[in-house]
């Protein structure tokens, strides 16, 4: 089936169009079109060029009258509707020699609080991605569907410096008067879905409910856990437990009644995946899930050891491919609450309990770490703040997320936990990192209560609560000083790390 876009919202035109094909159609066009190939397990592998992961730096939210004294200037780069126009008009005359692919998505699992996105791409793989990655409509839906939103990808396209004013090829433009985004010089598939989250971002607090960056789980008895974090803490995986249901393992909206995903699939990391360390995303990926970077032995086994592409490996699959997860991915009112942080300081305790100014302090932060080798440049570990654990997707400034936090958990009495997902033992190099078995087993006294009937000591840098002892994990590593061979070189480490926490803190006094 094809058509014209002459009618859709942004009226681009194109050679072709092909609206919301299914996903086997889509992975034989990838095939065809050699964007991809198939791994042994049936997913399709495809490969991004220079960009594999995000461009914070190349994204723009323009400055109009409706949001202007709303967004969070200082974190969003700004640009004239008149540039956006003209980077509107190349979109437009760059599909008029090529066939689009049309997406029509929800975002937001709560019928009350979802937006309407169709999505334009140019690439079949990455037609797939978004149609796994949001909320698929019915097919009566998409019958009536009527966008609010639209995002155009001409990830072929490349922007000019010296004629868009961009500060490179590389563009990812928000348009909140026009509810209109344009990603153009990148062929990362994350900046899409991130351009959902970034406009609900904008939307949700502005209706009273608090958005977040997080994934989310829940019990047999139904209580809902957070896990907030930065890429790599852990937060796709830690919510992947064979335990507990999965609701969702990146973005969340909390409303009155509860918590709702905001996407219909997964975006997790699958740099050094294993069968036996993460069962549940091994086992999800398979025909139509999407590898991104990922290398390929010659019998078309992943090899997910290998970072030759990037360290930032990603596989992408609906949520309904983790078994047991929960459909609709919505839930109650959350009693547990964890900021994950990968600590290469080596200095944080593995699980401490947060006191209510606690939890506004670290959230602010936002703290994990860079380690060497990870970037150009990084030969120690580097302390990494990023606000409300997601300042790229933030459009509103700050305290209106953290406001909203913490009078949620006031409100509802949530347990707010702090833990380390990094290592243990000394920094990155000396220390080794926590294992995940230990990691899993501290959330899991937290979620049953068993950490409600222990001992706590209060850390003397810090000043945080920590357990004396936990069922399932060897005492000695509660307490990060105890497991350092050198105490001197602990304290000035723990010190040096607590004063990055003060001078970034002080931001938002």
């Amino acid at each position: 089936m094809s058509s014209t876009l002459t009618n859709e919202p942004v009226d681009h035109v194109a050679a072709r169009v092909f609206p919301n094909l299914a996903v086997p159609e889509l992975v034989e066009r990838a095939l065809r079109a050699e964007e991809g190939v198939l791994a042994e397990n049936g997913a399709l592998v495809a490969l991004t060029g220079r960009y594999t992961g995000r461009s914070p730096k190349d994204k723009y939210v323009v400055r109009e009258p409706g949001s202007e004294d709303k967004v969070w200037w200082d974190n969003n780069a700004p640009m004239s509707p008149e540039a956006f126009a003209r980077l509107r008009q190349k979109a437009r005359d760059h599909y008029r020699t090529r066939d689009a692919y049309v997406v029509d998505t929800f975002g937001g699992a709560d019928p009350a609080k979802r937006i309407r996105v169709r999505f334009v791409v140019e690439k079949a793989w990455h037609a797939l991605f978004v149609k796994q990655l949001l909320i698929r409509p019915s097919a009566a839906e998409l019958e009536s569907f009527q966008p609010e939103w639209t995002i155009v990808n001409a990830c072929s396209l490349l922007a000019d410096p010296a004629t868009d004013g961009t500060r490179s090829e590389a563009v990812i433009a928000l348009n909140f008067a026009e509810r209109e985004v344009l990603i153009l010089g990148t062929q990362y598939a994350g900046e899409m879905k991130k351009s959902v989250f970034t406009i609900l971002n904008y939307l949700l607090p502005l209706a009273g409910v608090l958005s977040m960056h997080c994934s989310a789980n829940i019990g047999n008895s139904g209580d809902v856990a957070l896990f907030f974090g930065l890429s790599g803490t852990g937060k796709t995986t830690l919510s992947a437990d064979p335990e507990r249901a999965l609701i969702g393992d990146d973005e969340h909206g909390w409303t009155d009644a509860g918590v709702f995903n905001f996407e219909g699939g997964c975006y997790a990391k699958c740099i050094k995946l294993s069968r036996d360390g993460e069962p549940q995303i091994y086992n999800a990926i398979r025909f139509g899930s999407v590898l991104e970077n990922v290398v390929l032995r010659p019998d078309r086994s992943p090899d997910y050891d290998d970072a030759s592409h990037t360290e930032n490996t990603r596989c992408a699959y609906p949520v309904d491919h983790i078994e047991g997860a929960v459909i609709p991915s919505v839930g109650g009112i959350p009693k547990n609450v964890f900021f994950l942080t990968a600590d290469a300081f080596g200095v944080l305790p593995p699980i401490s309990r947060l006191t209510p100014e606690q939890a506004m302090y670290h959230f602010l932060n936002g703290y994990t770490a860079k380690v060497a080798g990870t970037e150009a440049g990084v030969t120690e570990p580097q302390a990494t703040f990023s606000t409300c654990f997601g300042a790229p997707f933030l459009p509103l400034r700050p305290r209106v997320y953290a406001d909203m936090l913490g009078s949620k958990i006031a409100e509802h009495g949530a347990k707010v936990w702090l833990v380390n997902t990094g290592w243990t033992g000394g920094a990155y190099g000396t220390g080794h990192r926590m294992k995940l078995a230990h990691t899993r087993a501290l959330i899991r006294a937290a979620l049953d209560g068993a950490l409600d009937h222990v001992r706590f000591e209060t850390d003397s840098v810090f000043g945080l609560h920590v357990p004396t002892t936990c069922p399932g994990v060897p005492k000695e590593i509660l307490s990060p000083r105890a497991t350092w061979t050198d105490k001197a070189a602990y304290d000035a480490q723990a010190t040096k790390l607590f004063q990055m926490f003060e001078a970034n803190i002080a931001k938002f006094a």
